[in-house]
């Protein structure tokens, strides 16, 4: 794909045409690839160490079977080199541990092209591997594994932070029963928690995106102030900031797997005796040391909070595109923006709050944070190309439905708890940094796959958005998915995207008939639940901590 399909003219399309919605999402791709290209070519900061050692960040080239392979935060997998020039949306195969060729089809949303990817990259940047790549995203017997180790996930030790340290949490396992339920409530209320701190969140996010002219101002501001929603992604990123605070920066690091094709040095800032100065800020408390007493007003609990702000926008500016997109009449109970006034107003206000958000993004100071949440949005892109264009054949993998939820829902999620971290004086090959991002991803994913079992069971008065509105767009998601492997008639309903008369019908009633597919689905959800709180309990216990156990049992619990 190139750039050139952004120059169409809108109206040269079709209503249902899938290229108007390149024409929307391209604006969301230029904006995060010239802010990874920024933070890239910044050099002069220290968040971006020389990079030999995977505990530091990533290897451009790893040495795998003797073949070249390329990371890219928009790839679904590693490709080698004879695969790069594929960018037909359509994944070759590719090896496993042994050498041995999985001939599996898997999508290949590619938005940047592997030369692109490689070109914006120097010796001295992160590269990004997307979170299913480093945290399982099936379980066992529904052919999930565990991703091998790499600089994003090789940190993952539960006794290291806690030494010596009671959690009267260890080894929770979440139960849906309702003795086990009283329990979890018991826990701190993750809401009421940060309540005074996000008390004053509308006002000031409002001020934030305030604009001389008065329409583009109003249309931007429609979801912070009587449509506030749950507000869910900047209570994590509050939450997760006391979590961090809470818990002492590593000083040093085990050793870092070995990675064939790196060359040893660690005598080079980045190798394994530099990795703790990777992507962290520099702490400006008196110490130099981020605690539970000092956090609260300090400018790293300023910064954090404004994290929060960002991803809020970040994710109002995709919720109008999407809007735009999908032709959404209504949007958390109320008309949608492109409703209220016309659909040129609402994306230029969805592309005001991006780029609001990507100056506010650039004055946290941090280019790691910046390249981090810059790939966010890019995986946003990601996952609506993904949506428009898969082809049929992967309208019908759980995977492949996994990894578009990745993109579009849990990245931002992940991401900004990742972030959180760094901000917070951690190093992103830290256990803190990594367990955050594993948090996030499974939060994320959870709380996608809740969300697509309710689009089957709740009404629409009680979601705030029309209900099935999924198969009215043509997705599959878990519930049908799992109903389409008990019965191979709706398999061809769901790679034409329900597109005949009676489709949809006969896929509902598939789904209703199936005493197992909705079990299925909520078993999926309470996996990734399970796996977000066991990222969790690896953090020492604190009232925030616990707070996001209760928090990631109310995803998978809720109604609406």
């Amino acid at each position: 794909m190139t750039l050139k399909r952004f120059n169409t003219n809108e109206q040269d399309l079709p209503t249902s045409s899938p290229g108007r919605g390149f024409l929307h999402t391209g604006g969301r791709f230029a904006l995060a690839l010239s802010l990874i290209l920024a933070s890239d070519t910044i050099s002069t900061c220290s968040a971006f160490a020389p990079v030999t050692r995977p505990g530091a960040a990533f290897p451009l080239v790893n040495c795998h079977n003797g073949r070249k392979m390329v990371h890219s935060p928009t790839d679904t997998s590693m490709r080698t080199t004879a695969q790069q020039k594929d960018t037909s949306g359509v994944g070759a195969s590719r090896s496993n541990t042994n050498g041995e060729s999985n001939q599996k089809f898997r999508p290949n949303p590619v938005v940047v092209s592997a030369e692109a990817e490689a070109l914006s990259h120097s010796t001295t940047t992160m590269k990004l591997t997307p979170s299913y790549e480093l945290f399982q995203m099936l379980e066992e017997k529904e052919g999930g594994f565990t991703p091998s180790q790499s600089g994003g996930n090789f940190q993952r030790d539960g006794t290291v932070l806690k030494a010596g340290k009671e959690d009267t949490l260890e080894g929770f396992q979440l139960k849906f029963d309702s003795k086990s339920q009283r329990d979890i409530n018991k826990l701190p209320d993750p809401f009421k928690l940060v309540e005074s701190e996000l008390k004053p969140f509308s006002d000031s996010i409002k001020e934030l995106v305030s604009s001389d002219q008065p329409i583009l101002s109003m249309a931007a501001k429609h979801f912070f102030e009587k449509r506030h929603g749950k507000r869910f992604r900047p209570t994590i990123v509050q939450l997760m900031a006391k979590v961090c605070a809470a818990t002492p920066a590593e000083t040093n690091s085990a050793q870092a797997p070995e990675i064939e094709g790196n060359d040893g040095g660690q005598e080079k800032p980045g190798g394994v005796s530099g990795w703790e100065l990777t992507g962290a800020s520099k702490i400006e408390i008196e110490g130099g040391v981020v605690t539970t007493s000092n956090h609260k007003g300090s400018e790293v609990w300023r910064r954090q909070a404004q994290l929060g702000q960002i991803v809020e926008m970040i994710h109002v500016a995709s919720l109008i595109h999407d809007d735009v997109l999908d032709e959404a009449d209504t949007r958390r109970g109320g008309e949608s923006v492109h409703k209220l006034y016309s659909n040129k107003v609402a994306v230029l206000a969805g592309d005001y709050l991006l780029a609001r958000a990507s100056v506010l993004l650039a004055r946290l100071e941090n280019t790691a944070v910046v390249q981090i949440m810059a790939t966010a949005l890019e995986s946003l892109v990601a996952g609506e190309i993904m949506q428009l264009k898969a082809p049929p054949e992967s309208l019908l993998e759980m995977e492949s439905y996994l990894r578009k939820s990745y993109y579009k829902t849990a990245s931002l999620i992940c991401y900004a708890c990742r972030s959180t971290a760094l901000l917070g004086g951690h190093a992103y090959g830290s256990n803190v940094a990594t367990a955050c991002e594993e948090f996030g991803f499974h939060l994320g994913l959870a709380y996608q796959i809740q969300d697509d079992i309710l689009d089957f069971t709740a009404a629409q008065s009680i979601l705030g958005k029309p209900a099935l509105a999924d198969m009215d767009l043509g997705l599959s998601t878990a519930p049908i998915l799992y109903a389409a492997q008990e019965d191979k008639k709706l398999r061809p309903l769901v790679m034409r995207r329900f597109k005949k008369k009676g489709d949809k019908q006969a896929a509902l009633e598939a789904l209703y008939k199936s005493d197992t597919a909705m079990k299925k689905a909520e078993s999926l959800a309470a996996f990734h639940a399970q796996r977000a709180i066991d990222a969790l309990i690896r953090l020492p216990q604190s009232e925030a901590r616990d707070s996001l156990v209760r928090l990631t049992n109310l995803v998978v619990t809720r109604k609406k």
